[in-house]
């Protein structure tokens, strides 16, 4: 799908731009938008609305072919609720209205000219990335492994945003911004959807030195004897039950000055997990291959940076295995020592995403980072604390991670991937105390997500961290199953803050 910045004047106006289809809005007390206003020159639209063969309601959407007096073939009234201004809410129901609309019908470009200058608390630049990231979605199809791929003849292919002349510099830097950020999310998905025969510890490693290649990145994979003489053994031990040799994955994006701290992105990269002896139930389980949704979200925002060849020095460490049950796996009871020297008793083999993170963490010590976000689909009991609109965002309580936090939600809400901070207090270490080893690999019972991320926080204490539970927002379930390609539009968003 192409994308691109259209302004008109006075002798290049809406009405006689010749295009496959025109979108504007229109309201619920029979209002019409500046753009409607401007192609009603034979009242087709006004007569619509007072037929009521669209009500203005936001979402609902009117095809009208062959108007009288404007150079497009076809016309998309959407409606935007009432005429008071348009809110968030209303304009992104309109977007993902349109985004079907524009996915069904015959022509070969489009012109998009909603007033996307008008939402409530929002920019213009807000208006056109959520256009653009769900006009990508609705054009997203996961079906690289059917014998029978969907039709992808139909439909509009470009797509031209009409954007007020004062407002077009900005606005094109927006959108190629956008489109990086959807093509990270689509890599995101790609890999999430995949099943785990497929996308295994190997097929994270060559999709990272695809980028490396792609992006004139470094990357450095580890193997087994590697990770052995690192003393990775809570990582290895995740490993025990598996055939899948384990990867750990470095990947590096150094735009920024060579003297300048690197921010590192680590992604929990389980291909598939089982629970290993503490075996998960079987219903639902297929949806255990989204449990490397971290990992990919890293690699998807490691593309987008690359991209834009962004000024700062980005990198991303993945620790990328399987979590299966066998003879050789790890058991219940089980003491590992950990690359920090702490050692831990494995209460719940289920509780792998932490024993794989914790050794990622302490390797990250090693670049001096200015901050480390590590990325997981940590807990289930983060999706019942939070549901599946809000990742959980866990730091500790001083100013520097309050800075760094402040930074992550601004960004989550510029990009509408929201995130919701959770706490991270020396009060829940006493859930995580055992008799045998230094810390227990779960918690007493209460609070999961939180005694989760206050395990990682005991590997972090020599940098400013902060750790994403997406284990509710990674994917979705039942008829419309699938990854979601988040946390990449909060990430790669909170980096190009940061670069600016």
């Amino acid at each position: 799908m192409d994308f691109s910045i259209k302004t008109f004047d006075a002798k290049n106006t809406i009405s006689s731009s010749k295009s496959g289809c025109i979108v504007v809005g229109v309201y619920e007390n029979k209002k019409l938008s500046t753009a409607a206003k401007a192609l009603d020159v034979s009242g087709a639209i006004s007569a619509a609305l007072k037929s009521g063969d669209i009500t203005g309601k936001a979402g609902t959407t009117l095809l009208l072919r062959d108007i009288a007096g404007i150079g497009s073939e076809r016309v998309v009234l959407v409606g935007l609720g009432s005429d008071a201004k348009l809110s968030e809410k209303t304009y992104l129901s309109a977007t993902q209205a349109v985004a079907k609309v524009l996915a069904n019908i015959g022509a070969a470009d489009a012109i998009i000219a909603l007033p996307a200058d008008e939402v409530k608390d929002r920019d213009i630049n807000w208006a056109i990335q959520s256009a653009v990231l769900a006009l990508r979605e609705t054009g997203y199809r996961a079906d690289t492994l059917k014998s029978k791929k969907d039709s992808s003849s139909r439909g509009v292919k470009k797509i031209a945003f009409a954007i007020p002349a004062v407002l077009a510099a900005s606005v094109k830097t927006t959108l190629v911004q956008s489109q990086a950020i959807a093509n990270g999310m689509e890599l995101t998905k790609d890999l999430g959807n995949l099943p785990a025969n497929i996308c295994t510890p190997s097929y994270l490693a060559t999709t990272a030195k695809k980028l490396a290649k792609d992006y004139k990145m470094a990357v450095e994979v580890l193997d087994r004897k590697q990770l052995e003489a690192l003393k990775m053994g809570s990582f290895l031990s995740v490993t025990n039950g598996s055939v899948q040799a384990p990867k750990f994955i470095v990947l590096k994006h150094m735009g920024g000055k060579a003297k300048d701290a690197p921010t590192v992105l680590v992604g929990k990269g389980i291909t598939f997990d089982s629970g290993g002896i503490s075996i998960k139930a079987g219903a639902g389980m297929d949806e255990m291959k989204f449990d490397m949704c971290g990992a990919a979200s890293v690699l998807g925002t490691l593309r987008a940076i690359g991209e834009l060849k962004l000024k700062l020095n980005v990198i991303g460490v993945i620790a990328a295995c399987e979590n299966m049950p066998s003879g050789s796996a790890t058991k219940p009871g089980d003491i590992v020592t950990s690359m920090s020297g702490l050692t831990i008793e494995v209460l719940n083999t289920d509780a792998e995403g932490r024993l794989v993170l914790c050794d990622a963490l302490t390797y990250t010590e090693r670049f001096n980072p200015a901050a480390v976000i590590d990325i997981a689909t940590l807990t289930g009991a983060c999706v019942v604390a939070l549901g599946h609109h809000n990742s959980g965002l866990f730091t500790r309580d001083d100013s520097a991670h309050d800075q760094l936090a402040t930074q992550l939600l601004a960004a989550g809400k510029a990009s509408g991937d929201t995130a919701w901070r959770m706490p991270v207090e020396e009060a829940y270490q006493e859930q995580l105390k055992s008799n045998f080893a230094d810390l227990a690999n779960i918690g007493t019972p209460g609070a999961g997500s939180v005694t989760a991320a206050c395990f990682l926080e005991n590997f972090t204490k020599k940098y400013t961290w902060a750790h994403l539970d997406i284990a509710g927002t990674a994917w979705k379930s039942g008829g419309a199953k699938g990854a979601t390609g988040r946390p990449v539009p909060l990430l790669t968003t909170y980096l190009i803050n940061k670069a600016q």
